[in-house]
């Protein structure tokens, strides 16, 4: 198996505290380097960056100084890991914001003349999202469509050329203990050295 480039981004918005989330991240990145994977990371929480707040500043603004190395992340990477919980039905509002300062015109598209949809900047790499919540994942597959998630895959990654785009449901997480949080941790490493 070739070696593959993975950037994880992990994006629970509390730094102060370790998460489920911040160990099914390690458990995805240490089996990717345990066959050779190259695996970057990003903590979007210990990251320093504005929020936007205009089309004019996303389209002609700087980037971040904070988030101008993420960039070369994402442009070295492969394969994208994102790890974040399902807050109010959707991701949390901080990773939501990383994502429109790193995916402005330029680097994740290109306008073209008479193409509503742009040149995707992003093609050749594919993705994986791993989304932590309360309720069962089958209730939010099904009842809920999994709409943040879709959306996410759809309206974002997809938009920019990310492609395949895969998805982890971790649903009950309160009630997992020990031996469902182990069970979980084992999935994430072999879909680390699977660069799945």
């Amino acid at each position: 198996m070739q070696p593959t480039r993975i950037l994880v981004i992990q994006g629970h918005p509390d730094a102060g505290a370790r998460h489920l989330c911040h160990a099914l991240a390690e458990a995805y990145a240490e089996g990717a380097a345990s066959v050779g994977h190259g695996v970057r990371r990003v903590d979007v929480a210990r990251l320093d960056f504005p929020v936007l707040r205009s089309q004019s500043d996303w389209q002609h603004g700087a980037v971040p100084a904070a988030l101008a190395p993420v960039q070369q992340d994402v442009s070295w990477a492969q394969h994208l890991v994102f790890v974040f919980p399902l807050w109010l039905g959707d991701m949390p509002a901080l990773l939501k914001a990383f994502l429109e300062q790193i995916a402005r015109p330029g680097f994740a598209f290109n306008e073209a003349s008479g193409n509503p949809f742009g040149v995707k900047g992003l093609r050749g790499r594919s993705a994986r999202v791993i989304v932590t919540m309360g309720m069962p994942a089958l209730v939010y597959r099904w009842l809920y469509r999994a709409h943040s998630v879709k959306s996410l895959e759809r309206n974002i990654l997809g938009f920019v050329g990310i492609s395949p785009v895969n998805e982890t449901l971790i649903g009950g997480v309160d009630g997992l203990g020990a031996q469902g949080v182990q069970r979980w941790l084992d999935k994430l490493h072999k879909l680390g050295r699977d660069a799945g």
